[in-house]
């Protein structure tokens, strides 16, 4: 049977009693609210969030709206089906502002930062890193794949440089090193545009060991591209003061 493996720390709590709050959809004077509290997966259901299910709670929201706020708590999951969520809210002609609210971890940090808008709640946390993958065969398959990863970590990295500036190069070493930044350090590095909210938001007990580091607070400064041209944030102003390429932010 497959399993999940940003599935929640013991298993005593079902899938089904988390799942009622995953992806809902509601509309407030032009203002639609999709939320996507599980990992991204392809089979959909009690494994995650598809694409197919977020694209038919898109299609539903009404007409009218010139706005869909996307809530984020999630540790990521299958590229491809994150592309495909990106690429519908690409196309969507409202504004899409993406608000994590817990966690935008591997591709719900490009989710996130491929937005119009993206705000930061308090105490979130947002990671980067490498795409993975798994294969069986021979040398020529495995070095097939190796390709077929650095493709895709290129085009996740491009993602980031169109939010934050710098090059695509820049973001693969920072993704290499598996960033974890914190709410004020995603707005200095420009993968956020604020911070926003007084309150502690929801964080679901989501197994993070299957990463480098399991959090914001295992892991070391997460690394910033410096990137010249785009408008900066009074933090990320006085970041780009310093004459290195890489700046590991204070942790």
């Amino acid at each position: 049977m497959r399993n999940s493996p940003f599935r929640f720390r013991g298993s005593s709590m079902p899938a089904a009693g988390v799942r009622a709050s995953i992806l809902s959809s509601e509309s407030d004077g032009g203002v639609a609210t999709l939320r996507l509290y599980d990992p991204i997966d392809s089979w959909g259901g009690d494994w995650g969030v598809s694409a197919k299910e977020f694209a038919a709670a898109l299609a539903v929201i009404p007409r009218d709206t010139t706005e869909i706020r996307l809530h984020i708590n999630s540790p990521g999951g299958e590229v491809f089906e994150a592309v495909a969520i990106l690429n519908q809210l690409r196309a969507h002609p409202a504004k899409v502002v993406a608000v994590v609210d817990g966690l935008a971890a591997s591709a719900a940090s490009f989710l996130a930062t491929g937005a119009d808008e993206t705000i930061m709640g308090q105490n979130t946390q947002l990671m980067i890193h490498d795409a993975w993958g798994l294969c069986v065969g021979n040398a020529g398959d495995m070095r097939g794949l190796a390709d077929l990863l650095d493709r895709l970590s290129n085009n996740i990295a491009d993602v980031y440089a169109a939010k934050a500036g710098g090059t695509t190069e820049d973001w693969r070493t920072a993704m290499l090193a598996e960033s974890w930044y914190s709410a004020d350090e995603a707005v200095a590095a420009g993968l956020a545009d604020s911070v926003a909210g007084d309150e502690p938001q929801p964080s679901a007990a989501f197994d993070l060991s299957t990463f480098k580091f399991a959090g914001r607070a295992e892991a070391p400064g997460p690394l910033t591209p410096v990137a010249s041209g785009r408008r900066l944030s009074s933090a990320a102003r006085a970041t780009d003061l310093q004459a290195k390429r890489f700046i590991p932010l204070p942790q």
